[in-house]
């Protein structure tokens, strides 16, 4: 199959300059509405991917998300995000970028070109077979994750990818590849707009399901959130009233001594 950058091919719009904001807006939003249906197409392969991570992490394996640039933020934002929501181990679900803790604000020159230093920084997290490596890139193309994968593939370590690149060289790397084809981009070449868009969808279906998989949902409520900010202390405290139909005061006594929704549910009905 003939590979093309659908990601790098030309706006379907032309003379941005000239249009005034209301037609900017109206537009871009115009194309960010593709993006959900383009990401409906690849739930078949979606499903397969999460399967693979809800296995290995059921298992006590570790989920990797490596990427550059954009691509590498966005796994970062959704690993980092998991142990507050779910109440998950820091370490459970780790994202890597190209260039370290440095790019994740500023660009690091070249860090993406680089086809040895994504498996070295796999290997300073012990990788192992048990775990599962998610590669993100949308171009599909970038040498420091591609090169990740085809190490990790070597040590039979479980790979996925998400790209938007139909038979790009990552998609056609990864083991259990998801691609999103969103085309051409409102500003041409542009990806962390519908590319990062579909990106950003994808990670949020694997990484919520797979947590719901692994019981960290009741219901439909976060259980298991950690109780860093007095919001989400007014989150839990509702939830208690709510599901042991209880007095607030209850609820806020309880969640003070066990500090943590599910628990303060057991102690309760288990009292």
């Amino acid at each position: 199959m003939s590979f093309t950058k659908t990601t790098e091919s030309d706006s379907k719009y032309n003379h941005l300059e000239k249009m005034n904001v209301a037609e900017l807006l109206h537009h871009i939003n115009a194309e960010d509405k593709t993006v959900p249906l383009a990401v409906e197409k690849s739930l078949p392969q979606i499903e397969q991917l999460t399967n693979i991570v809800s296995e290995r992490i059921k298992k006590g394996g570790r989920l990797f998300y490596i990427g550059a640039g954009t691509s590498g933020r966005l796994g970062i934002v959704d690993a980092s995000e998991c142990p507050p929501t779910f109440g998950v181990p820091h370490g459970m679900v780790i994202g890597i970028i190209a260039g370290g803790d440095k790019a994740i604000r500023d660009a690091v020159e070249f860090a993406e070109d680089s086809t040895n230093q994504g498996w070295k920084d796999l290997l300073e997290h012990n990788i192992s077979e048990k775990d599962v490596v998610i590669g993100i890139a949308a171009s599909g193309t970038t040498p420091y994750v591609i090169s990740a994968l085809e190490k990790c593939n070597k040590n039979n370590i479980a790979t996925g990818c998400i790209t938007c690149n139909e038979a790009s060289p990552l998609a056609t790397t990864a083991t259990f590849p998801v691609v999103v084809v969103v085309g051409p981009e409102f500003v041409t070449g542009s990806s962390r707009m519908k590319a990062g868009t579909a990106q950003k969808l994808v990670l949020n279906m694997i990484s919520t399901t797979a947590m719901i998989q692994l019981g960290r949902i009741k219901g439909n409520k976060m259980v298991d959130m950690q109780l860093s900010n007095n919001k989400l202390v007014e989150r839990g405290t509702k939830m208690l009233m709510s599901e042991l139909n209880i007095q607030k005061s209850e609820a806020e006594k309880l969640l003070k001594e066990h500090k943590n929704v599910r628990n303060a549910i057991n102690s309760y009905k288990n009292e």
